[in-house]
């Protein structure tokens, strides 16, 4: 079923379905598996059952489509879609392919799990050949099926038939993560969503999680996120309870004042709090810091700006001394310079 939407302030879209969210327009901050994301214009979103987003601030315009549970699960192709082999499963579609999904989205919406599966393997987002794209696939599987009774790394190799690479180096060198940093994010995210989503006292998440101790559950938990469980379980509640207020006061002071302004300080003295808690409060909230803020900021005026002035007005509007450095900033977030996003933006509006 297809749903185009716009989500309210802190919207959370948790399914048993499959899901693609695709974000047709609009710009601001989501949160997949409660990581903070900027980066998904151009993009649709892939979330496995149960994974859950939310809209923590901006404005956007969402087309949303569920796929049954069985349609995935018999492809393999499919599935890969889904298995987040990243924090944030997503593939790329240059602008013919927005067009063909926006024809797909309402003629033909299954035929874009075979558009995606193509254009995942184009990607080829880990730079890697068939072979190793399946040992990375088949260690994913095996440690979503079995994260909670955490296996040893050997077990893990030993559960993957390959003789021709090793596996460990296939790991590291195309995620730039260690078989064992794998599956303790999958032990991580789970015990998230466990915590997050339910209430169970944290004692039976801990048991359910495989952990015959609580207090090392505790222990791991709070190694990898700084929060203990019941720390993590309550900042996730009040987010929910009071539409996070912080983050929209924060972010609302970067939109008015990100031209002229982009220290810490000044945002923390005009919150009436120290540099030292503000950035704490942004790291903790959304795993980004105040100046990564700023910089989407800037870019997201910047790229509207650049829809109508000279790139040199937009440069001393923004607060650049020079346009050449302002177009050295550009290009670093964005990947191609102001130029090339001024060509793409005509070229765009001439053929619509």
């Amino acid at each position: 079923m297809i749903k185009i939407f716009k989500p309210n302030l802190n919207q959370l879209i948790l399914s048993s379905n499959h899901v693609l969210v695709w974000i047709k327009s609009g710009n601001g901050l989501i949160e997949v598996d409660f990581k903070t994301y900027t980066d998904y214009e151009d993009k649709v979103i892939f979330l496995a059952p149960n994974q859950p987003l939310k809209f923590v601030f901006g404005d956007f315009e969402v087309a949303l489509l569920e796929f049954p549970n069985q349609l995935v699960s018999k492809s393999r192709d499919y599935r890969v879609l889904f298995k987040h082999l990243i924090s944030l499963g997503y593939i790329a579609f240059s602008e013919k392919k927005q067009e063909v999904l926006e024809t797909l989205f309402a003629e033909n919406p299954l035929k874009i799990l075979d558009i995606s599966t193509n254009q995942w393997y184009y990607q080829n987002p880990f730079q890697a050949n068939k072979e190793e794209y399946s040992i990375i696939f088949d260690l994913k599987e095996v440690i979503d099926l079995h994260f909670n009774e955490h296996y040893s790394v050997d077990q893990l190799v030993k559960s993957i038939k390959q003789e021709h690479y090793s596996i460990h180096t296939v790991v590291k060198n195309k995620l730039g993560l260690t078989i064992k940093n794998l599956a303790q994010k999958k032990l991580l995210i789970e015990s998230q969503r466990d915590i997050a989503f339910t209430d169970k006292p944290i004692k039976a998440v801990a048991y359910d999680m495989g952990f015959n101790d609580p207090a090392y559950f505790n222990r791991f938990f709070k190694e990898q996120i700084n929060l203990t469980p019941s720390e993590f379980r309550a900042n996730f509640g009040n987010t929910i309870q009071t539409s996070d207020t912080f983050v929209q006061d924060l972010l609302f002071l970067i939109q008015q004042h990100h031209p002229s302004e982009r220290s810490t300080t000044f945002y923390a003295d005009t919150l009436h709090m120290s540099t030292k808690t503000l950035s704490r409060k942004v790291k903790d909230r959304l795993n980004l810091t105040v100046g990564d803020l700023i910089r989407v900021e800037i870019i997201n005026t910047a790229k509207k700006r650049l829809q109508d002035l000279p790139i040199k007005e937009v440069a001393y509007e923004l607060g650049f001394e020079e346009p050449n450095h302002f177009s050295s900033f550009f290009k670093k977030y964005t990947g191609i310079t102001p130029t090339e996003y001024q060509f793409e933006f005509i070229s765009k509006k001439y053929n619509s």
